[in-house]
């Protein structure tokens, strides 16, 4: 069990560490690198929009890797999304900017991100499926919790990484190769994972539906068929979280250097201060989530995220670090919170034998709506409207979720 939670864990903390670099790569540098000079906030949008690529692309990974993670089990696809996913971030690293070949850079660019979103959107249904297909009864929620680690662990990596950047390297030496430094690096994390994951064998779940020969021909048919309500709700139950993250993230980031002029590497540490409640929250939530019931722990947090979204503008633009920090903190926190049930909850709306193509779907369309293009539309509103469009954006997001879980019913007495 401890290597099935371990790597639930390091695969999940591993991909979302090749895409965050990214997520931080575009709010600081990719825009004066992938495109030609001008006004810097087209820049800006220009990069927030190659950084949406990939979420666009996730539910095609979800659909490709969860037709073989049902046809022929979850240990090989996992293996495999984590090596897409790997070589993509990588080429990311080694790619010449548009001062070397020109319009090029950007069309190679976005075709890195269409492997990343490929990978990552095949990465997650399969490993929320290791952790609570071995899970015990009555502890899918706090098993469900190990994938959900990832994400805030791989993002303290990610953050971490271009903090240290930001202290050891000058700002040209930063913008002109050291920025490629987290990306090349992501290739020993990847190796690591694949080791640990090779060591694994098939759920005792997916070997029953092996042995009773229940796999579907076409598990994305079967599903949207029989399923496709769940597979809705499920999807704009996750919008709230991926808004949350990148809001107080990559566009957070983008605001607080560019526009509050909040030193780089000042606003990274705050980021590695906030992703830590995040961290925090998690499992707590997943272990209330096993004795109350997923519903009424996502209900609640829903509830706060969609009030927080009103504490945006007046606490950011203090300008003041701290006050900044706590409203991050908060965000993150949140987030976790939400975020950590869906580990469970997810794979419980399906049957074993669409579980991981369904899983994985609702939570990659959940990306489109929530994040591709969150970075971007809350940069948009800033200069339409102001930031408090930007918590408006958050409270919507808040609202669609909280009435997607409102008509769902509770899964987790769910039998396997």
């Amino acid at each position: 069990m401890l290597r099935v939670a371990l790597a639930s864990f390091i695969g999940t903390a591993i991909e979302f560490y090749d895409f965050y670099i990214y997520g931080m790569a575009a709010a600081m540098i990719i825009g004066p690198v992938f495109f030609p000079e001008g006004n810097t906030s087209t820049q800006v949008l220009s990069a927030f929009l190659t950084f949406s690529v990939a979420f666009l692309t996730r539910p095609l990974g979800a659909m490709i890797f969860g037709h073989f993670g049902d046809r022929i089990g979850r240990k090989t696809t996992l293996v495999s999304s984590l090596l897409v996913m790997g070589i993509s971030t990588l080429l990311i690293g080694c790619l010449p900017g548009y001062a070397t070949i020109g319009v090029w850079a950007p069309v190679l660019l976005c075709l890195c991100r269409f492997g990343q979103g490929i990978g990552l959107g095949g990465e997650w249904g399969g490993a929320a499926l290791f952790a609570t297909e071995n899970a015990p009864k009555g502890q899918r929620g706090v098993y469900g919790m190990f994938p959900q680690l990832g994400p805030p662990v791989g993002f303290l990596l990610a953050t971490g990484s271009f903090l240290l950047l930001t202290y050891f390297l000058t700002e040209h030496q930063f913008k002109s190769w050291g920025w490629r430094i987290p990306f090349l690096g992501s290739s020993v994390l990847v190796l690591i994972g694949i080791y640990i994951r090779l060591a694994l064998v098939e759920t005792p779940i997916f070997a029953k539906v092996l042995k009773q020969n229940q796999r579907a021909t076409l598990p994305i048919k079967e599903i949207l068929s029989s399923y496709l309500v769940s597979l809705v709700l499920g999807a704009l139950a996750m919008v709230i979280c991926y808004a949350l993250f990148y809001i107080s993230t990559v566009f957070s980031l983008s605001y607080g250097v560019t526009t509050l002029n909040i030193p780089r590497q000042y606003f990274l540490g705050m980021l590695c201060i906030a992703v830590i409640f995040m961290a925090i929250a998690t499992p707590l939530s997943a272990w209330a989530g096993d004795i109350y019931g997923r519903r009424p722990v996502l209900l609640t947090a829903c509830s706060i995220a969609l009030l927080s979204g009103f504490f945006l503008e007046p606490m950011m633009n203090t300008g003041k670090p701290l006050i900044i920090t706590i409203f991050l903190s908060m965000e993150l926190f949140l987030m976790g919170a939400i975020f950590a049930p869906m580990g469970a909850l997810l794979p419980e709306l399906f049957p074993a034998h669409l579980r991981y193509s369904g899983a994985g779907i609702s939570y990659n369309m959940g990306g489109i709506l929530g994040a591709s293009f969150a970075p971007y539309i809350a940069q948009r509103l800033v200069s339409e409207g102001g930031l408090a469009w930007v918590g408006g954006y958050i409270s919507l997001a808040a609202f669609i979720s909280l009435l997607a879980i409102y008509l769902m019913r509770e899964t987790r007495d769910n039998q396997w």
